[in-house]
């Protein structure tokens, strides 16, 4: 059980072959004494936070391996945070039984939990035993991973015991696989990620080495104690003999500061570099904890999150720093370097892969790199922050981004506050979407159609009149796609703009945007979260249907939105169209769609409204009457 990402109980479950001595085992730790007479299936026995140095309770779960308590032995271990598995050490069949049957269980169970092997009845075992018990496991480890630690014990003779429940739990507190590869003998990428970010926020001088003062104040905050003169002079010894360049003039290097994490992990020192890392608040996956992200981005459906003036700021000199050529792009590798102190690059998979613009070389430009920013922070505002507390922002994380003021009240007062712009590309296959979104980060266009299925996405920076800017995200949705969209009640709450595309050259492609235009107006007339819409007759360049223009007109005026846009991307004729997307979305109040049963309703309310008016207008009337007639006869009784 964890809080806060910092564990406060630790649930073993122990599993084996009948008669290997696991109710004497737990028997035995729980007690520190050797158990005469022990049931068959022990309850839940609990070692106290005071047993093992690390302060944390331990339950242990005894099971049966009968198959009628078959059922509860999967629901014990589906619960469990390790696995101890035992056999006898003077019976060999049950340690086959093992790798024969128990791991492969485990794996089975889709279990994602260290494993400790135990062997039991250690006083038992023939001493002419060739084998040690290197030797037997050696190949059992090799081939499962899971297995942490193999110890060999004896409850008769109290025999390494405590040992067994201290490495269950040290497995869970101080996991081994998200740090190291076993295989490889290296540190794993992700804990290399975070251990660079840890030694740049302690570099405070930033010379690129930790002097003997900031080796003593990250001593101090991680362990609370301070390194002796002596001790810092051994420890950069032991660095210099292994590895040169882990030493220079101005202290310890990065190299050296993870050469020194990757050989307290080798020595099974790993409660070392697990303290490092939750003292700077990462939890057992190498992410920052919830706790070091404070902040809460509930909205309502019609609000979403943007940076903060500052926090863009903060990122152009992020981009200005790590571009290093000074080319105005950043390349793969700048890029990698920049988030080489995440987890992982957020970028490389989608939506975000490919979304925002860059040059002939595959390097982002400025545009490019604030622009996925702004989609990151407008899909996944929690990721983002955290991103932004990996790549270097210090400031306060309550202030690095903002909440928007809720769509409807931009429509009452027919203005937006919004710099980051949603807007939703509908239209049927083959009536130039992708090529739409392609053409806003100056992707060239291509003759070859090929299918969209899932929905993507394109952002870029767009420049207005008067120097105003505003950020661009283009979301396709696929035709196929449109019906699942529709079927929830808020779907269209996130979108400042529906643009409905359309082959000017096709008829059956008129006929079937102008039914997405009606079904998606009719959802925001039935939701409440109309948005302002536009046409684009696309593939301008080719022969138009016969009738187009005035079927577009119509279609226009009956729903009283602007006349389509016919746009080229083939031939670069693009019509200012991502300039009207914005213009669009700034009056909010205007070009909403809307369908005849809507205009109905609206017509209807508004009747209602008047005739409550002329009532109300009317009651008001007779009321006044009325206390002009009671003062006149009050009057004639008084002078009567």
């Amino acid at each position: 059980m964890a809080h806060s990402g910092v564990r406060t109980s630790v649930r073993v479950v122990v599993a084996g072959d009948h008669g290997t001595g696991k109710s004497t085992l737990i028997a035995s730790a729980a007690s520190e004494s050797f158990p005469e007479n022990v049931p068959l299936v022990l309850p839940p026995t609990r070692l106290p936070a005071d047993f093992y140095p690390d302060r944390v309770p331990v339950t242990i779960i005894d099971t049966s391996s009968s198959f009628e308590n078959r059922g509860k032995l999967v629901e014990e271990l589906k619960k469990a945070d390790a696995v101890v598995l035992t056999y006898a050490c003077d019976q060999p069949t049950t340690l086959s039984s093992l790798y024969t049957f128990w791991l492969h269980e485990l794996r089975r169970l889709e279990l994602k939990v260290p494993v400790i092997v135990v062997g039991c009845k250690l006083d038992l075992r023939d001493d002419h035993q060739p084998m040690s018990l290197e030797q037997v496991m050696s190949p059992i480890m090799q081939q499962f991973r899971e297995i942490e630690t193999c110890i060999e014990c004896s409850a008769a003779s109290l025999i390494q015991v405590p040992e067994v429940f201290y490495y269950a739990q040290k497995a869970v507190l101080h996991p081994t696989a998200p740090l190291f590869d076993q295989e490889m003998q290296t540190l794993k990428p992700r804990c290399i990620r975070a251990l660079k970010r840890i030694f740049i926020l302690c570099d405070q001088d930033m010379d690129g080495a930790l002097s003997d003062a900031e080796l003593n104040e990250f001593q101090v905050k991680c362990f609370n104690a301070p390194l002796q003169p002596a001790e810092i002079v051994g420890v950069k010894r032991v660095v210099q003999e292994k590895i040169p360049e882990g030493v220079n003039n101005l202290g310890l290097t990065l190299t050296g500061f993870l050469f020194l994490h990757a050989l307290f992990i080798e020595k099974g020192r790993l409660e070392t570099t697990w303290t490092v890392l939750r003292k700077f608040g990462y939890d057992d996956d190498i992410k920052l904890r919830d706790d070091y992200l404070p902040v809460s981005f509930k909205r309502a459906p019609d609000q979403s999150v943007e940076m903060t003036h500052d926090t863009v700021e903060f990122l152009r000199g992020v981009f200005s720093l790590f571009d290093i050529d000074n080319d105005g792009a950043l390349r793969r590798s700048e890029l990698d370097d920049l988030f080489s102190t995440a987890p992982e690059s957020p970028w490389d998979e989608a939506p975000y892969k490919g979304a925002g613009e860059e040059n002939a070389l595959g390097g982002i430009s400025l545009n490019g790199f604030l622009s996925e920013w702004a989609l990151m922070t407008l899909l996944d505002p929690s990721r983002s922050l955290a991103n932004l507390i990996y790549v270097g922002y210090a400031g306060d994380p309550a202030s690095a981004l903002c909440i928007t003021r809720r769509r409807h009240i931009d429509r009452k007062k027919q203005q937006t506050e919004r710099k980051v712009i949603h807007c939703y590309v509908f239209g049927p296959k083959n009536a130039g979407k992708s090529a739409i979104l392609n053409s806003l980060i100056g992707r060239p266009f291509k003759g070859n159609y090929t299918s969209t299925t899932d929905e993507c996405y394109t952002t870029n920076v767009v420049d207005q009149l008067k120097g105003n800017r505003k950020t661009l995200l283009l979301r396709e949705i696929p035709e196929e796609r449109v019906e699942k969209l529709l079927s929830s009640k808020d779907a269209l709450a996130a979108c400042d703009v529906a643009v409905f595309v359309y082959d000017s050259s096709d008829e059956l492609s008129w006929k079937k945007t102008t039914e997405l235009l009606v079904e998606v107006a009719r959802h925001g007339e039935e939701s409440g979260f109309g948005v302002p819409s536009l046409l684009v007759a696309a593939k301008d360049d080719l022969d138009p249907f016969p009738m187009s223009a005035q079927s577009s007109t119509k279609v226009s005026q009956e729903m009283g939105i602007e006349p389509a846009v016919p746009v080229s991307v083939k031939l670069g004729d693009l019509n200012s169209v991502f300039g009207r997307i914005i213009a669009a979305a700034e009056k909010p109040h205007l070009c909403i769609p809307e369908t005849d049963v809507g205009r109905s309703k609206k017509q209807y309310r508004e009747f209602v409204n008047r005739s409550l008016l002329v009532v109300s207008v009317g009651a008001a009337a007779v009321v006044v009457g009325m206390t002009a007639f009671r003062a006149y006869a009050s009057r004639r009784n008084t002078s009567g």
